[in-house]
């Protein structure tokens, strides 16, 4: 009894023999950030091997003589990031460790903000070192779920015969197919069958088998949301169809635009990138207008605080072109969505698929279907929606406290939301001294082919809420500092 006393006695205040950690260097109302700090860089360094087991909550708080909350809220903020994960009676364990970029060298990278953006400035930005990535379109890739996946891939290799890794229909695996309708039916209102879904490498090639068959058709151009995005742009372009901008205003793409063109590709769920959801008297507009619309359900899964929005196809099957795919519920890597076509157009679009790469891979596909139907992947969702309603808020209220002269818009749903600001800031070279302090976004002109109020459009899914409220901070410093065209 005594010598136990005599150890607790001889241990400095505020100190743990648990990575030394020193809480007396804790900044004033941060401990939990500071402690996520401590705990990231062990992580990053290998002092905390992947695969480690943290103290205790009670234990470690404790030892730091801090209240279990600030170890608690720390631990989150971590499981958040993807770094580590509960594990029942084993404890909070080490999963991941995280990407350590160069030091940013204090000027952005060459080509990613000089001059117009090329046909490779994503990849090119994607590749540019940075602590903090507040790119949208990103989910939270940490969060990805490996053990409903590996036991998913188990239960279909058990089921496998030896024929089923042959070649696979082109249309994609009938497993599939069947749980896509199902899936549609049940989240966005659509009434399907499975002859009807066709299985694609992502929304991409969903774009450019929709370009070569419309080109087909005679049709030589697509309306395009203005601001949209800019890589649906590049790849209808590449396809070789005219790209001519349809504004948009707070009630949607404005419809009475489209006079003269044949089809028009949208975002109606949750417009890219002002956030916007096209109004129903625009809907209606919509059915008169009587062309071709191809539907991006970009985001649809993920709402926040508002009622589902049907998708147009629910209304308007025999003129809508429909492109979904996992890559923002799951992960881009995937490479796995579907379209649906009007009658008249699936059988060419099934052609060029078949010329394309004669089918998705089957095994990712047949685990999806699994993850589809045995309700795992709906409970990922319900996961997801929480964890990313957090980094939300989070998002909304640095915003709000550190750039206070800013707009923000689309917060009800999806994985991002935009910013604009008053006055001459250029967006471009906001986005680059951003980068050169380490900090990823979009400049909001990258996205629109006429003028349009400068902002920045700002994903929050990928980050944990320490890297969010930074990189908001290091934004207000730089505007503080006179960003201008």
């Amino acid at each position: 009894m005594d010598r136990s006393n005599g150890r607790a006695f001889d241990r400095s205040v505020g100190g743990s023999d648990f990575l030394q950690l020193d809480v007396g260097a804790a900044p004033p109302g941060g401990l939990a950030g500071w402690l996520a700090g401590r705990l990231r860089e062990a992580v990053a360094d290998g002092r905390l091997p992947v695969g480690g087991r943290l103290p205790a909550t009670r234990v470690l708080a404790a030892e730091l003589r801090v209240s279990r909350g600030v170890v608690t809220e720390a631990y989150q903020r971590l499981a958040e990031e993807g770094l580590v994960a509960g594990r029942g009676r084993s404890g909070t364990v080490v999963v991941a460790a995280p990407v350590a970029p160069p030091v940013p060298s204090g000027r952005a990278p060459s080509g990613v903000f000089d001059g117009p953006p090329g046909g490779d400035v994503f990849e090119a930005l994607r590749a540019a070192p940075a602590r903090i990535d507040l790119s949208p379109g990103v989910p939270d890739l940490g969060a990805f779920p490996r053990a409903a996946w590996l036991r998913a891939e188990r239960e279909v290799l058990a089921g496998l015969s030896a024929a089923d890794f042959g070649y696979g229909d082109p249309r994609g695996a009938p497993a599939l197919r069947v749980a896509v309708a199902r899936w549609l039916a049940r989240f966005r209102g659509i009434r399907a069958d499975p002859e009807e879904v066709v299985v694609v490498a992502g929304t991409a090639q969903a774009l450019g088998l929709l370009a070569r068959v419309l080109r087909e058709d005679g049709i030589g151009a697509v309306g395009v949301e203005d601001p949209g995005s800019l890589g649906v742009r590049q790849h209808l372009a590449d396809a070789g169809l005219a790209t001519p901008p349809v504004p948009v205003d707070g009630e949607g793409a404005r419809v009475s635009e489209l006079a003269g063109l044949e089809a028009v590709l949208l975002t109606p769920a949750h417009q890219f990138p002002t956030g916007v959801v096209l109004s129903g008297e625009r809907r209606r507009a919509l059915m008169r207008w009587g062309g071709l619309v191809i539907e991006d359900d970009y985001d649809a899964e993920h709402r926040y605080d508002r009622p589902p929005v049907p998708a147009l196809r629910s209304v308007l099957a025999e003129r809508v072109c429909y492109a979904g795919s996992v890559s923002k519920l799951l992960a881009p890597a995937l490479r796995t969505g579907w379209v649906l076509v009007p009658s008249r157009y699936r059988e060419a679009l099934v052609a060029a698929k078949r010329h394309a790469d004669l089918g998705n891979a089957v095994l990712p596909q047949l685990v999806l279907a699994r993850l589809m139907e045995s309700g795992r992947l709906e409970a990922h969702l319900r996961l997801v929606r929480r964890r990313h309603r957090r980094r939300r808020d989070r998002m909304v209220e640095a915003i709000h406290a550190a750039l206070p002269g800013a707009t923000v818009h689309g917060t009800a749903a999806g994985l991002h939301l935009t910013v604009t600001f008053d006055g001459d800031v250029g967006d471009v070279e906001l986005a680059a001294a951003a980068l050169a302090r380490g900090v990823k976004v979009h400049p909001l002109s990258w996205h629109a082919q006429r003028p349009f109020a400068p902002g920045l459009v700002l994903g929050y899914a990928a980050g944990g809420a320490t890297d969010i409220t930074e990189g908001i901070g290091v934004l207000a410093d730089l505007l503080k500092s006179g960003i201008r065209r």
